[in-house]
């Protein structure tokens, strides 16, 4: 069977761990540091904070908008994600509405967006799907005209889970003013075997989410730190040492890894053109993916993940849509763009370990019909 995930871990990822743990250290400490460095250094800004999973991530990034604004308004979000995006919303005390999908993109539909901002949002939650950059400029646009009719600009939260390596206009996801979180899962591009990293806009709020990270405890408040006063609680969302030193090994390999992704997704683009019964995907030249996955959308899907079994290729819907399940039952709406894909779209194997013999198989198996 040719996998649609698989874990990517560098070949001195064991003996970097193993340092750790002969150290006898092996919390936050000078791995963290460094890892922090070398992120800062790839995305081009210093305002990063890893942390120990991209929800938690997303959790603090939420918090840090209810202090700004309060918890007593709409969240605006997509309902075609991992449940791990909009939980947090939930955990917060937020309440969701939902926007439509955009089915070119499966990204979040910024006409929709647009119709429903109000006074009442407080935030903006999209997502980049399978790491594919939502049109950050046009949604600077629509965030300036909310502003002049409303008098708001909601904060914008981006989940980059799926987009380690992505870029918009040849700048990093994380560099566009945004609140950006990445995912380090297991079975993404870089991995930590788990954590994440959140991205800020501004020095006060990279301060506050370091603070908030560490249960509102100043780390660098020396050995009595326990005893000055914390004003707000916090969290414990910190990443240890551990996870640390696997993400610096992986962050050796990384590049070719999400360069092989874009080879075989390229391929995919030109063979799978055209394809009775297939769609793929927008591709706008201001935009490089990652493609986490390569998503389609295809006539009769569960004949479709019947043939491409049989051959011997995994396949996966990836995530449910989050408006179905009773947590968000009382936020149901109208949502004719993500009726109009959930039942079609769908994900094949596109990953560093998929071989041009692997790829070829899957365009014939595609091309002959299901």
């Amino acid at each position: 069977m040719i996998p649609l995930f698989k874990v990517a871990m560098s070949e001195t990822a064991s003996a970097l761990v193993g340092q750790v743990l002969d150290s006898g250290y092996i919390g936050q400490g000078a791995k963290v540091d460094a890892f922090e460095s070398a992120l800062a250094e790839r995305l081009d800004t210093e305002r990063v904070l890893t942390v120990n999973s991209a929800t938690s991530g997303l959790h603090l990034a939420l918090h840090l908008v209810a202090e700004e604004s309060g918890r007593d308004g709409e969240v605006l979000a997509t309902a075609l994600t991992c449940t791990a995006t909009n939980w947090p919303i939930l955990a917060n005390g937020m309440r969701i509405r939902w926007v439509d999908t955009d089915p070119a993109t499966l990204n979040l539909d910024l006409d929709d967006l647009a119709r429903k901002i109000t006074p009442a949002t407080r935030a903006i939650v999209l997502v980049h799907w399978a790491g594919y950059p939502v049109d950050l400029d046009r949604l600077a646009r629509v965030l300036d005209e909310a502003e002049r009719v409303h008098g708001v600009r909601p904060r914008v939260i981006e989940d980059c889970a799926d987009a380690w390596g992505a870029t918009y206009k040849g700048v990093p996801l994380g560099g566009h003013g945004n609140i950006c979180v990445y995912s380090f899962q297991a079975i993404k591009h870089l991995t930590t075997g788990d954590g994440g990293l959140i991205v800020l806009p501004d020095d006060d709020l990279l301060a506050r989410a370091r603070l908030l990270r560490w249960y509102g405890i100043d780390r660098d408040g020396g050995a009595s730190r326990f005893k000055n006063d914390i004003p707000a609680y916090g969290f414990k969302f910190n990443m240890n040492d551990i996870n640390a030193a696997i993400g610096l090994a992986n962050l050796e390999i990384v590049d070719g890894l999400v360069a092989r992704h874009r080879e075989n997704a390229a391929f995919y683009d030109a063979e799978l053109a055209g394809a009775d019964g297939l769609e793929t995907t927008e591709r706008a030249a201001d935009r490089d993916p990652s493609f986490w996955y390569y998503s389609v959308k295809v006539d009769d899907r569960d004949a479709f993940v019947r043939r491409m079994k049989e051959a011997g290729i995994a396949t996966s819907e990836v995530h449910e849509r989050n408006d179905v399940y009773g947590a968000t039952r009382e936020f149901r709406a109208l949502l004719p763009g993500l009726d109009s894909v959930a039942e079609r779209h769908i994900g094949i194997p596109v990953g560093w370990w998929v071989s041009d013999e692997d790829r070829a198989h899957v365009v014939k198996t595609i091309r002959a019909g299901w």
